[in-house]
């Protein structure tokens, strides 16, 4: 399947789930969801592929168990490649709002976090990382991810890096608004050019933290 761009009818799709997320709207709107949606994320993951590794689309009911908000489904599409060394992510994602594109960690382990702490700290690779995000913020990405309140256990708080010490996850992210573009062939162009520009954040993070030497958790 070629991506030629998602469908007309995405933001009024995701506009109408966020006022009716109900099993009746799921299903008199599933096929606007797998053929203007779903179908439309696949082809963009597989054309991207060749750079960036293989994809996949992420499952759209919600994990409601532990949360105390039971609506049963995403109100957005995204999509994950696990990077060229299969390791980071890059993130794609559609929904009323319009596109998200983002690279980096989003989950980590303890011995992860401990890697990324000791290279941060390291002024060598602390200021090549810094020098990569500041680039990123020129480039008018956010930078994001979870973060302790306090310093973590170890460093001082008057590190000159504290604020990245801080941090648990790691990622880049832009966004843009709906646009015409967004129902064309020019997202993929779009998607490639912000993962090309989250590349040196995310090499940065498979050199010096890599996957988990522990079990996934489950």
């Amino acid at each position: 399947m070629t991506f030629r761009g998602f469908g007309e009818r995405l933001i009024d799709f995701y506009e109408g789930l966020e006022a009716d997320n109900s099993k009746a709207y799921w299903t008199d709107h599933k096929a606007i969801y797998d053929e203007q949606v779903r179908g439309p994320m696949v082809a963009l993951l597989a054309e991207l592929a060749d750079e960036f590794g293989d994809g996949k689309v992420f499952r759209p009911y919600r994990d409601v168990r532990f949360s105390k908000d039971k609506t049963p489904y995403k109100n957005h599409c995204g999509g994950i490649v696990s990077g060229r060394r299969g390791l980071g992510g890059y993130y794609v994602q559609v929904s009323a709002e319009g596109l998200l594109v983002a690279a980096g960690y989003y989950d980590t382990n303890p011995d992860q976090v401990e890697r990324f702490r000791e290279a941060v700290a390291d002024d060598r690779r602390g200021c090549e990382l810094q020098r990569r995000l500041e680039a990123l913020d020129r480039e008018g990405f956010d930078i994001a991810g979870g973060q302790l309140k306090t310093r973590p256990r170890g460093y001082d708080a008057n590190h000159p890096r504290i604020d990245l010490l801080r941090h648990k996850t790691l990622y880049g992210q832009r966004r843009w608004q709906p646009d015409d573009w967004l129902h064309t062939a020019e997202t993929a162009n779009v998607v490639r050019a912000a993962w090309r520009k989250l590349g040196p954040l995310a090499d940065w993070l498979d050199d010096h933290v890599g996957a988990s030497a522990q079990p996934a958790r489950r």
